[in-house]
Formats: C-alpha cells, structure tokens, sequence
C-alpha cells in the first residue's frame, strides 16, 4: 500500500505560481502523475515522471509553465506551476503505480490517488 497526501494548493491571480507536494509514505518505483479535475469536466492527467530513470511527460495545455519533480530521499512528488490560468483552475491530484501506469498519464492505469489539493486562478 501507497498512501498519497497532497498540499500546496490554494487560491492565486492569473501570472502567478504554486508549488505543489506530494508525500507519499513509501518510495515507488514505476509512474508517479498529477491529474486535475474541474468541475463538470473528467480527470485529466497533466504530467508524469518515471520514478527510476526520471523522465518527464507533459500535457500540451500545460507545457512550459509546469514542472514535475521528485526527491526521492522525501518520497516527495513536486508539482512547479508557472503562469498560471483561470483554466488550470481544478482539484489536483497525485497518483502512483508501480505495475502498469506510464506516461502519458491515464486514470485508468493509476491505483494509488492522494485526495486532492484545490487550486484557484482568478482573472
């Protein structure tokens, strides 16, 4: 069992930026993701990195403003996001699998979800 916790989310004005974390309380090696969720609109996957050899994957709504990262002596998932929009406006979550999910993100490949962090962007 993975168990996922969330953080850093909150409610800024459009051009700015959020750094958000995710704990998790174990190290995984596999696919770690964030995925947001608007209201209304299905979860969508917005970047992934491979835990083991460290690659990166992006969505295109969100390439070149966000960056994923991790520090794997924290077990910690970073999520970087520059620029921000109203349209990134969602609940983000943090997932992981150590069996079938990649990148790019699918939400049918994820087992293990933290709960999410809200984010806020006003125009």
């Amino acid at each position: 069992q993975v168990q996922l916790v969330e953080s850093g989310g909150g409610s800024v004005q459009a051009g700015g930026s959020l750094r958000l974390s995710c704990a998790a309380s174990r190290y995984t090696y596999g696919s770690m993701g964030w995925f947001r969720q608007a209201p209304g609109k299905e979860r969508e996957g917005v970047a992934c990195i491979h835990t083991g050899g460290g690659s990166t994957y992006y969505s295109d709504s969100v390439k070149g403003r966000f960056t994923i990262s991790q520090d794997n002596a924290k077990n910690t998932l970073y999520l970087q996001m520059n620029s921000l929009k109203p349209e990134d406006t969602a609940m983000y979550y943090c997932a992981a699998d150590s069996v079938v999910a990649g990148c790019p993100p699918l939400v049918y490949e994820y087992y293990y979800w933290g709960q999410g962090t809200q984010v806020t962007v006003s125009s």
